[in-house]
């Protein structure tokens, strides 16, 4: 794991998620483009690309094997959408929730590196390998199944709450670190953490993320810190 050296169990292989993601990734963006809601502020669009430029660059010195992912950024005006970064760099970012949370280059910054993090610390081949690992009955089952139930099954997901928040805790620190490294203001850290805050509801994902107050804490402290 970069930076926290956390140990991780994996049973499925690189390859076979990196495959995965990769078809689910352009199948997402084809339905998006069908309704023309991909890439659709050209002005967001190219912010995004150029913040995410700056985070890629340190990302791969962090771990050298990024530098040969096929790295896509894209947006979309789909209401539904956030941010995400799929396995090998696949990049989808919600226009509105940039807007609504009016996020500066240096929040967006924090944002992207964040998500950046998740892919870094190969989050979800963690996930899937523990939807295999904690039901011995599901030993033998192939990544589309690992997938199909990690997305549907809710008692899963709270089953698994407790390495979910493990998960977003490094994709916080390390996202932090990115950020810093890339240059972008640490003053930043801390607003866009406190915009995520007063934009959160008490029960939003509480199974699976620490509490917001708990983040801006986090944030609040690193900023101080890497300001050092």
């Amino acid at each position: 794991m970069p930076e926290t050296g956390r140990w991780q169990n994996f049973t499925f292989t690189a390859e076979a998620v990196n495959e995965d993601t990769a078809h689910r990734y352009h199948e997402i963006l084809a339905d998006l483009d069908a309704r023309s809601a991909l890439d659709d502020s050209r002005a967001i669009l190219e912010r995004v690309r150029f913040v995410a430029d700056s985070l890629i660059r340190v990302a791969i010195a962090l771990k050298p094997s990024a530098a040969v992912w096929t790295w896509e950024i894209h947006t979309t005006s789909d209401p539904d959408w956030d941010a995400t970064c799929m396995a090998r760099g696949k990049v989808l970012v919600g226009t509105r929730f940039v807007e609504q949370l009016n996020l500066n280059n240096g929040e967006l910054a924090t944002l992207l590196a964040h998500e950046f993090a998740h892919v870094l610390a190969e989050h979800q081949r963690e996930e899937l390998s523990e939807v295999v690992l904690s039901d011995p009955m599901h030993r033998d089952i192939g990544i589309d199944t690992a997938v199909s139930r990690w997305e549907t099954d809710l008692g899963l997901q709270i089953r698994l709450g407790a390495l979910s928040r493990v998960q977003e805790s490094e994709a916080d620190q390390i996202g932090m670190i990115l950020a810093h490294r890339a240059g972008w203001p640490v003053t930043s850290i801390a607003s866009c953490y406190q915009k995520l805050a007063d934009a959160d509801s008490p029960t939003f994902r509480a199974w699976s993320h620490p509490s917001a107050a708990s983040r801006l804490d986090t944030a609040q402290i690193f900023a101080v810190l890497l300001s050092q």
